[in-house]
């Protein structure tokens, strides 16, 4: 039995399904870590994180009437 698992398991069949999961799943980890960068609890600015979200909200534009898109609302 041992030897038939051996067989088995080192079968080139097996070893090319094994090296394609782990390609697929690397490239599947790298394109998250592009598109959801990671969010550590420790920071090298000085900064707290409430003076940075009023920083970042002092930096955002004043809300307007109209919205840029060219599209007019009726009153």
């Amino acid at each position: 039995m041992f030897g038939f698992l051996l067989k088995v398991i080192t079968s080139w069949q097996i070893i090319f399904i094994t090296v394609i999961v782990v390609i697929y799943f690397t490239l599947v980890t790298h394109v998250a870590r592009l598109y959801h960068p990671r969010r550590s609890g420790f920071s090298f600015d000085s900064k707290p994180r409430k003076e940075k979200k009023k920083a970042a909200a002092a930096e955002l534009p004043e809300s307007s009437d109209d919205d840029d898109l060219g599209i007019e609302q009726e009153h």
